[in-house]
């Protein structure tokens, strides 16, 4: 399926409660309160299709989406008002900024992230530059490059401190890319069944334009979300999976969607297997039994090719457990 090929290599096969709190884990939190910068109804940025969700989780993350400017380059006077969700709190300990998998949005957190604040993280959950619901009507580049300098600019605009950085899927190869390039800008790492292998989008990134305008289109379409949906996540009814199918093509009503991801996909996507050794951040994988879009055995591969990694593995769970099982991955 094109729609897996772009941000993962195909499928690996074909067709609990958090931790509780101890009093340590708030120790030393400096609790500051942050404007969300809406009045408890949805930003008038979001496409009209977010009322249509049924996810009491995705429609309170969804409320609190905000657009930051962050400039394009240092040398830029050009600012991108880029989504995200930033914490309602700051503490001493490192912040943690939360990625998402391939064209997808900072809703993918939406399980989780209730679950991490509760813990007192200092959380941000942010939208890859491309995807997400950032304000692109002046097209900038949707490169891999492009996509880490605008993470770089957020960062050093809004944060200025070392994070964990957390990827699942395409997201660690975002997150292995910016911190070989910044390692000064991230302390450690959390990567969520990795696809990292992948070189690139491949044959995809020699497509006439016209066939890759088609072929997005096509990424957009319910039944092949939905497909996706299936292979996900292991074992949803059905009724969940048509919602989740719409929280995962939100982003797709923007206008600027569909020019931004075939700018991705010709530009070559990511390919970051010469990366990986030189990592120097510990890093933690999270890695799901039940699997079928990243074959568990590439997440032990990962594990033994990165200079300082362990694995967590999390049972009878698909591809994003954040999302399945947020209980697991938060604690």
């Amino acid at each position: 399926m094109m729609a897996l090929k772009w941000g993962f290599p195909p499928p690996a096969h074909h067709a609990t409660a958090m931790a509780k709190k101890s009093g340590s884990l708030r120790a030393g939190l400096t609790k500051v309160v942050v404007s969300d910068g809406g009045g408890g109804g949805f930003p008038s940025f979001l496409p009209k299709e977010v009322e249509k969700i049924k996810d009491p989780f995705a429609r309170s993350l969804a409320q609190r989406i905000q657009r930051l400017p962050v400039q394009q380059t240092d040398f830029s006077g050009s600012c991108i008002m880029s989504s995200c969700v930033k914490p309602r709190i700051k503490n001493e300990t490192n912040p943690v900024i939360l990625l998402h998998s391939f064209d997808s949005s900072c809703l993918e957190w939406r399980s989780a992230y209730p679950l991490l604040e509760e813990a007192g993280l200092e959380a941000w959950a942010v939208d890859v530059l491309g995807w997400g619901f950032s304000d692109l009507e002046r097209l900038p580049p949707c490169d891999a490059a492009s996509k880490r300098c605008h993470l770089y600019q957020l960062w050093k605009s809004y944060i200025k401190r070392p994070v964990v950085l957390v990827g699942p899927s395409l997201g660690a190869a975002v997150a292995i890319d910016f911190a070989v390039n910044y390692p000064e800008a991230v302390e450690k790492m959390v990567l969520i069944n990795p696809s990292v292998y992948a070189e690139g989008t491949g044959n995809l990134a020699k497509l006439p334009k016209i066939v890759a305008y088609a072929g997005v289109s096509l990424l957009k379409s319910i039944p092949l979300r939905l497909y996706a949906n299936i292979l996900t996540f292991n074992g949803i009814p059905l009724s969940k999976g048509l919602d989740w199918t719409n929280v995962g093509r939100l982003h797709c009503h923007l206008p600027w969607w569909k020019d931004a991801t075939v700018d991705f996909m010709i530009s070559g996507g990511y390919n970051v297997v010469s990366q990986i050794k030189q990592v120097r951040q510990k890093v933690l994988i999270i890695c799901s039994e039940q699997d079928l879009i990243v074959d568990k055995q590439l997440a032990m591969r990962l594990e033994s090719e990165l200079p300082n990694a362990i694995i967590r593995k999390i049972p009878d769970c698909g591809h994003l457990p954040h999302v399945e099982k947020p209980n697991h991955v938060a604690s």
